[in-house]
């Protein structure tokens, strides 16, 4: 059956046609066969993205087995069994575990930090709680295995100077553009622009950036309608800047593109003429964030940290964060109101003297 590309279909919906096609492309050549069953068992309770990750995550589990388990390893991946799950121990999960630090896999190197290593065994826990519930599974050593702690990570946010520094370098390009990077900075300069200032200005994460389409903005009453993870639908507000950067961006760069087909709605286009990927925003911002501060790792992320913890240090209101930036447990905000220790941090540098100043 042939896929239709045409431009009737949204953002959202073409990523759930590609999710869905890799989903199946992986199920007939990477995992067993019993396993489509669970992807299926899941699809009412989770998102395409979910599941493709889910089934990444998974088929390293079984291509660990397949090269430490003496009894799978001359097997085809495609042909282990539930059977052959039922007989493993928690010992195995921990060997996964460890082997998830650091292995290779057709002569690549692969690392897990903590947050990969937890998140691919509550994968695995989902996969074989599916058939554990149905009794399918007599053994489940995924349970017996504790979950990695996952200790609290600093967040990284830029400072109110380094903000303006940032906005004016992708306002004016700085002094050392020459020559096609000149002639290709001049050409997308207002899109930069709003893109920068809608990210800084809103917190809206780069999927919900890249995914809007020009009937999204709304100039009446200054808004803009986001589809959040798990596919919510939302009205974003926005200020006067980040209205005059839209605006000017729109009425102008905008409507000199001719679109590529299946991508006239969208926003932000690329220099290909396609609607803008995350890829793409995410390369724009280390480009042009790697010019203010080397210290800081600077993504798409991080200036949604910076306007959440912005918005927070001016109305106080962690609710409304929590609103604003679309977190459905208040908990992960709580990250904000504990990044403005840092304002503290700061002034105690010259709290403490350790020579006394002479009077010159």
């Amino acid at each position: 059956m042939a896929v239709n590309k045409s431009k009737s279909n949204t953002y959202r919906t073409q990523n759930d046609i590609n999710n869905i096609a890799k989903l199946r492309v992986l199920l007939k050549e990477d995992l067993p066969s019993f396993a489509g069953d669970y992807f299926r068992g899941i699809e009412n309770t989770t998102t395409t993205k979910t599941r493709l990750n889910y089934a990444y995550d998974i088929r390293v589990f079984f291509r660990f087995l397949k090269a430490n388990n003496p009894e799978l390893e001359k097997l085809p991946i495609k042909s282990i069994t539930l059977e052959h799950l039922d007989r493993l121990e928690p010992v195995d999960i921990e060997e996964y575990l460890n082997y998830l630090k650091y292995y290779d896999y057709e002569g690549v190197t692969y690392t897990n930090d903590e947050r990969g290593i937890h998140r691919k065994l509550a994968a695995l826990r989902s996969f074989f709680l599916y058939y554990q519930k149905r009794n399918l599974l007599k053994n489940n050593p995924t349970v017996v295995v504790d979950m990695p702690k996952l200790h609290k990570r600093e967040i990284v946010r830029l400072d109110d100077d380094e903000v303006q520094e940032l906005l004016d370098l992708v306002e004016n390009g700085g002094k050392d553009l020459t020559g096609m990077k000149k002639v290709y900075y001049e050409k997308n300069k207002l899109r930069n622009i709003a893109i920068f200032t809608l990210l800084l200005g809103t917190g809206i994460r780069v999927s919900e950036c890249v995914g809007l389409d020009i009937n999204d903005i709304d100039f009446r009453d200054d808004r803009i309608r986001i589809i959040r993870k798990g596919g919510k639908e939302e009205y974003i507000y926005f200020g006067a800047e980040v209205k005059d950067a839209l605006a000017n961006y729109i009425n102008n760069e905008r409507t000199l593109v001719s679109a590529k087909e299946g991508h006239e709605n969208a926003l932000f286009y690329s220099i290909q003429k396609r609607r803008m990927t995350v890829q793409a925003v995410e390369n724009l911002v280390n480009d042009f964030a790697s010019k203010i501060t080397t210290f800081k790792h600077i993504t798409p992320h991080k200036l949604r940290s910076t306007y959440g913890t912005n918005l927070y240090r001016s109305t106080d209101d962690i609710y409304l964060v929590a609103e604003v930036l679309g977190h459905n447990d208040v908990n992960t905000t709580r990250r904000y109101y504990a990044a403005m220790d840092d304002d503290k941090k700061r002034s105690a540098a010259d709290a403490v003297q350790l020579r006394s100043r002479k009077k010159r």
